[in-house]
């Protein structure tokens, strides 16, 4: 660690006495290993902050928040950083990595993640035991994050958002407390994290269900992009006849032409049918049979699966990018809405996004969960994002408002950009209860270093 005082006159003194409470390390700006903590996996905008507490267990997660709330400063945390909002332009990162125990218990369908444990280590715990966990598409993903933004995986239909399934958290709160949060336990906390985010202080552990599910029937259709209308118009019909089992998305691709993208892939439109089906593989074949016909397939990946390979659906980029991540959710897609989304962002236009995605959403992810929580998209039939390379602005989202039902999905949000849009996440009713729950345990709004709710009495 470096002797310079901090930027904003925080003491070596005062660095010394952080140090000295922890297991983990602490980096400043002069630091070597400054540089590896901050980076996380969107390369969009760093964060610079004054001080990184690199935390190897939750008495270090306290020791740094009671350190902010001393010095006065905000506070930040990051895991895999696939989702950063408003990076840290001083005061105190929380690097949660290190801290990646991840415990299944197979006779209770349980399974605990640590702050800064991923998807991919659950999957295959879990599938030991014929168990599989509600995680996105990207098995990359810290389960904490994704969890307490909602979590949309390739099971949602079926069994709802990830959220809906939590049954207990740690949480470290903005006073350096450690609080154990479920239904009977601070239940406006546990009501406000599942689906608030990172707002209300640091999870460092968190306890949710998994699913009975081994296999599944999916993969990717991929198809060239002067079949997109046909395709999209297809999985549009499609996907207003099938059962909760399904779970499906569309997407127009345009990738560059690089080698960690395949071959048949590079610099050209696709569209991308991803699909994830827990019934039988015959009636997934039958299912699936209109899509197949629609087109003439490039690639066609669709078959039976273990859970172990649910990545292999969506192929979610592997290596870190910078990109803007923006979505609007539809109340309906109808053939004027697909003729505008094509218009905009089909073969032919002036569209720059990496991808263009329609998630299916209803069964499930249209109910409330069984124990009430802040999910704030429970109403409309779609989910359309983009993903968009650095600089980009939106020519896509706009002009589908029309169809939209005015949310917006918060885990579909990254990019400074989309810091300000967390109130049209929630209808005015969550929205203005998350913001009293917040000033009841972080009025200081320590936590604001992230798609922000602010707290009001």
């Amino acid at each position: 660690m470096s002797e310079r005082p901090g930027q904003l006159g925080i003491t070596t003194a005062a660095l010394d006495g952080l140090v000295s409470r922890l297991k983990g390390e602490v980096f400043t700006p002069d630091d070597a290993g400054y540089e590896r903590e901050t980076a996380g996996f969107n390369r969009l905008a760093a964060h610079r902050p004054d001080v990184i507490v690199a935390a190897g267990a939750t008495a270090d997660v306290c020791a740094a928040v009671s350190f902010a709330s001393e010095q006065g400063l905000p506070v930040a945390v990051q895991a895999t950083g696939h989702g950063t909002a408003a990076p840290a332009r001083g005061g105190v990162l929380v690097s949660t990595r290190r801290m990646n125990t991840v415990v299944v218990e197979p006779l209770t369908r349980t399974a605990y993640a640590e702050a800064g444990a991923q998807w991919h280590q659950v999957i295959s715990g879990a599938a030991v035991h014929g168990l599989a966990p509600l995680n996105g598409s990207s098995p990359l993903v810290g389960v904490v994050g994704y969890t307490l933004g909602g979590g949309l995986g390739p099971l949602g239909r079926q069994f709802g958002y990830a959220a809906d399934h939590v049954t207990r958290i740690e949480l470290v709160t903005a006073d350096g407390d450690v609080r154990m949060v479920s239904r009977d336990e601070h239940p406006d906390l546990f009501w406000a994290l599942r689906g608030g985010k990172g707002n209300f202080g640091i999870v460092t552990g968190i306890w949710f269900s998994l699913m009975p599910v081994r296999r599944l029937y999916g993969g990717g259709l991929y198809f060239p992009g002067e079949q997109a209308v046909q395709v999209l118009d297809t999985w549009r019909r499609w996907s207003a006849t099938v059962p909760e089992e399904m779970t499906s998305s569309v997407a127009l691709l345009r990738l560059p032409d690089v080698p960690d993208v395949p071959r048949f892939l590079r610099g050209r439109v696709a569209a991308h049918v991803r699909i994830a089906y827990t019934g039988p593989a015959e009636e997934g074949e039958r299912l699936v049979r209109p899509l197949r016909e629609c087109g003439t397939a490039m690639e066609d990946s669709v078959g039976e699966m273990p859970y172990t390979a649910v990545a292999d659906i969506h192929q979610d980029p592997t290596h870190p990018l910078p990109y803007h991540e923006r979505n609007i959710v539809l109340r309906e897609l109808d053939s004027e809405a697909l003729a505008t989304l094509l218009r905009v962002a089909g073969p032919g236009s002036d569209c720059g996004d990496l991808m263009v995605e329609l998630r299916q959403l209803g069964g499930a992810l249209g109910r409330p969960a069984g124990v009430p929580n802040a999910v704030g998209v429970r109403e409309g039939a779609y989910t359309l994002s983009t993903l968009s390379p650095p600089g980009s602005a939106d020519t896509v989202l706009g002009p589908m408002e029309p169809w939209g039902t005015g949310r917006r999905y918060l885990n579909f949000l990254a990019g400074s950009d989309t810091a300000d849009a967390t109130a049209e996440c929630f209808d005015t009713e969550t929205l203005t209860r998350l913001s009293r729950i917040k000033a009841a345990y972080d009025p200081g709004n320590i936590f604001r270093l992230n798609h922000n709710i602010v707290p009001v009495p």
